[in-house]
């Protein structure tokens, strides 16, 4: 029985199919449909009911499951240990950002360049995703770090966030427009069409979460993933941009004025956020320590 073999089991399982399982293993799945016979033959029993349009586990595969989980963590702890010792960084960070351009406000890319040439044998898996969805995978243990923008939802008590960018939500309006003044209630908006950021992301839940406190359902005409091009579409007369503030400069470049949403305000944050009732990986300590302090600098 070797390691590899139990890690392709429990992929297996947690995945219900070979399909989808080799695939994330990156094997082919008759190699892989091999091992896990080979393992079955060792042990002497099936593990795995292939008769049905998933794959199940059996009564012994469920209970073998337990103990092969329990053995590929003491295997990862006892390299992490061994590499804490020797100082050496290696294995797999997997970060997660929110879709679109809010980011900008920090230079990730930066970041994650100079990580990767201190500790060469680590790699970084990057993706993108709406905060809903990535405080989600935490949960799940499919990333170790996430820059997600919160709702105001309460979170996983599991999950440790560190706030690194707080702002006001404003309202976008095109430059010239006379109708509006300085500030807008949020009741204001009721009737107005609305130009938003997607479902699942900060902004989107701390605005939906004020109107439904209020007492209504905002109309949202048009939804983008980029605040750029929100902004383009209020400047064209297409309806309010709700976004997070900006300078009378950036406002001006986009044609645009900012606003302000009162009673009530209306703040936004982004957030580093991690696991903290697991043990995370060195790799992963170290890389979220050195996002916390480049993007403390930046804010």
């Amino acid at each position: 029985m070797e390691l590899r073999q139990l890690r392709y089991f429990v992929t297996v399982a947690q995945e219900a199919g070979f399909t989808r399982a080799a695939a994330r293993l990156h094997l082919a799945q008759p190699g892989l449909s091999a091992q896990i016979r080979q393992l079955e033959r060792e042990l002497g029993q099936p593990l795995l009911d292939r008769g049905g349009r998933t794959v199940t586990l059996t009564d012994v595969g469920a209970a073998v499951l337990r103990h092969a989980e329990a053995a590929l963590a003491a295997a990862e702890r006892i390299t992490q240990t061994v590499d804490e010792f020797t100082g050496l960084l290696r294995g797999q960070v997997r970060v997660g950002l929110i879709s679109g351009a809010a980011v900008e406000e920090f230079d990730v890319a930066a970041v994650l360049a100079d990580f990767h040439d201190d500790h060469p044998q680590v790699g970084i898996s990057l993706s993108e995703d709406t905060s809903e969805r990535m405080l989600a995978a935490l949960g799940r243990g499919e990333l170790d770090i996430a820059l997600v923008g919160l709702t105001g939802a309460e979170l996983d008590p599991g999950i440790g966030i560190d706030v690194v960018l707080d702002t006001a939500v404003v309202a976008a309006v095109p430059a010239a427009d006379p109708g509006y003044d300085a500030e807008i209630p949020l009741a204001a908006l009721r009737d107005r069409p609305l130009i938003c950021l997607p479902p699942g992301t900060g902004i989107r839940g701390v605005f939906q979460r004020a109107c439904a406190a209020a007492g209504f359902e905002p109309s949202i005409a048009y939804e983008a993933a980029a605040p750029p091009l929100l902004l383009r579409l209020a400047a064209r007369g297409l309806g309010v941009a709700v976004v997070p503030a900006l300078t009378t400069q950036e406002a001006a470049a986009f044609g645009v004025r900012t606003v302000r949403i009162v009673e009530p305000e209306l703040r936004g944050q982004l957030a580093l956020a991690w696991r903290t009732d697991q043990p995370g990986s060195p790799a992963a300590k170290v890389l979220l320590g050195q996002l916390r302090i480049a993007m403390r600098a930046d804010a």
